[in-house]
């Protein structure tokens, strides 16, 4: 069964405030600004008059949406409250890029134009993404108004280390756009797994016939990938141990690659002591070669004439049940991936191996794709859920973990 491609709308109903400053890096924020849309939020941007020798307030308006606050005398401000009416609906202010001066005049909580005046007399939590010249940063003055801004709560995100406008490389550059989404989403996440230690298998293992070919699945991973990065957001400590995979380690997350099911098996059984909580994710090899060649595998011409070659697998470790069988074992929560009687597999795979919940699918509703619809089985019976974009799903089933984890204990 095909599915259609749904953008996710992690963000929907939120509303970001966001604060352009003069500095060159204000062209990342083009982009910041049509992520944030692309998630579903609702932007509103304000300018320095030196932000808009960078960018102009009409490409944010066009990408926003939204008049864009640049003047605190606009006639066309009904009340004339523009520094205060603006922040009042607002979820989350982000300053970026926030220039060395606004960290300055922020920290002496000077507010002589609209955006420092925005900050004033905000209703709402504060970020600012700094952006200047390495030597810029590492003075004292601004590391004193730094130290000033995080005292008075204000998150800092970055900044990044690398090559700047001005041709050197050091510590100063803004954040990426896709970076600063990451943290937008996770300020905003509430922390309903704070405290938990989870540790998740992900993605496919390779279990080597030779030193070129090898046993593996179609998994991608990108469902525990999203689930990994939506438990960090929510405040748990999460140690992903990864097959091969194509994707980036979310922010936040603790990685450990491994290529075949032994290794992974070795990599949980290191970590699990310290779990709350233990997800398998990834799709096992169920079965490896029971021996593997040094050279690579030849043909030979009895093989050509009878178009066949025998090979002995062997089974490889349960290491869901190994984990759920342990004296203390953390809350365990399995993955059943079927092309058919879902019901009947996933249950019976949960009864057998005494897991608390599993998470079970067909596979042509979510293998390969970029949406999934899951059924969750329970000892309460089973919850089938509607079929959703794997990062909204993923936001989901931390609701549904969190819950359970919550009458458990």
């Amino acid at each position: 069964m095909s599915v259609s491609v749904q953008p996710s709308t992690e963000l929907a109903g939120k509303r970001i405030l966001l604060g352009v400053t003069g500095g060159i890096a204000a062209y990342k924020c083009a982009e910041l600004v049509r992520l944030l849309k692309k998630a579903g939020a609702d932007v509103v941007v304000g300018m320095t008059d030196a932000a808009t020798r960078f960018v102009t307030p009409l490409t944010f308006q066009a990408l926003s949406g939204h008049p864009v606050a640049v003047d605190a005398w606009n006639p066309d401000q009904g009340n004339g409250m523009h520094h205060i009416d603006l922040t009042r609906t607002t979820d989350l202010m982000v300053v970026a890029p926030a220039s060395a001066d606004f960290l300055a005049k922020m920290a002496q909580g000077r507010a002589d134009d609209l955006l420092s005046t925005l900050v004033l007399a905000r209703d709402c939590p504060l970020a600012v993404a700094p952006a200047m010249n390495r030597q810029m940063w590492s003075n004292p003055a601004t590391q004193r108004n730094v130290t000033q801004l995080r005292g008075d709560g204000v998150a800092i995100w970055g900044p990044a280390v690398g090559e700047q406008a001005c041709g050197e490389t050091g510590e100063g550059r803004m954040l990426e756009s896709c970076e600063l989404l990451e943290l937008i989403v996770a300020a905003l996440t509430p922390k309903v797994l704070a405290g938990q230690r989870i540790v998740m298998t992900v993605g496919p293992t390779f279990e080597p016939l030779d030193p070129v070919r090898g046993i593996t699945n179609r998994s991608s991973g990108q469902m525990g990938y999203a689930m990994a990065r939506a438990f960090a957001q929510a405040g748990a400590e999460v140690t992903l141990v990864s097959g091969p995979v194509n994707f980036a380690t979310p922010m936040g997350v603790r990685r450990m690659d491994v290529l075949t099911a032994a290794e992974m098996r070795q990599a949980v059984m290191a970590e699990i002591a310290n779990a709350t909580v233990f997800v398998g994710v990834a799709a096992v090899a169920d079965y490896r070669p029971l021996e593997v060649s040094e050279h690579k595998l030849k043909k030979t011409d009895s093989e050509a004439a009878q178009q066949s070659r025998t090979l002995e697998l062997t089974t490889n470790p349960d290491i869901l049940a190994e984990v759920a069988s342990l004296p203390a074992a953390p809350y365990c929560v399995g993955f059943a991936a079927e092309s058919q009687n879902l019901d009947e597999y996933a249950e019976a795979k949960r009864l057998r191996k005494r897991l608390p919940l599993i998470i079970g699918n067909l596979v042509a509703d979510g293998l390969g794709t970029t949406e999934n619809r899951v059924t969750l089985y329970d000892d309460a019976g089973s919850h089938p859920l509607p079929i959703l974009h794997k990062v909204d799903l993923a936001k989901r089933l931390v609701d549904e973990l969190a819950r359970r984890l919550d009458a458990a204990s």
